[in-house]
């Protein structure tokens, strides 16, 4: 993970839950009680250019938006992202995945995200600021060493070409 996406999570996750319940034990009631409190959190410090709020009624099915990072070739793009949170979070991690087609090294054409805090690394004390915050740094630092899009992994040392295809995809995939 990139030093940036390490940063975010360390920021993100200061004074965060270190699980819930004491015994290391989940149900689905203190889970929802921990996806308000992780809502208002997002609500109150209002993150530049991440958000995240439950889909309909359903506190385990959220929608969240990123917004690419200013200075890297996402920037002035916006994606909207599923997460869809487990019985035993935060002991596991969301299914996150991107619902706006996006061209990057690290994320497949349907919409799968290969990062490290989502799957090997996850740890209870991530919330869904941290996860969003990782991905909008993902975005900007991939990941080349482990990519889901081949293509997208060799067209990235040349910014100015990638930055081309993306911003033309991004256009073409929105109609």
């Amino acid at each position: 993970m990139s030093t940036n996406a390490t940063a975010a999570i360390a920021s993100a996750t200061e004074g965060g839950k270190a699980g819930v319940g004491g015994n290391g034990v989940s149900d689905s009631a203190s889970v929802a009680r921990r996806l308000q409190s992780e809502l208002m959190g997002l609500m109150t410090k209002a993150d530049a250019g991440i958000s995240a709020f439950p889909d309909g009624d359903n506190i385990f099915n959220w929608v969240g938006t990123i917004e690419g990072a200013s200075g890297t070739v996402y920037e002035g793009l916006t994606y909207k992202l599923s997460l869809n949170f487990p019985n035993d979070y935060p002991f596991k991690a969301p299914t996150v995945k991107f619902e706006t087609p996006c061209f990057h090294p690290n994320v497949d054409q349907f919409g799968n995200i290969c990062l490290d805090i989502l799957k090997e690394k996850w740890s209870s004390v991530y919330d869904v600021r941290a996860v969003l915050l990782s991905i909008q740094s993902l975005l900007g630092e991939p990941n080349n060493a482990s990519p889901l899009n081949a293509q997208a992994a060799q067209l990235w040392d040349n910014q100015e070409e990638y930055r081309k295809s993306l911003h033309k995809r991004y256009v073409d995939e929105a109609k």
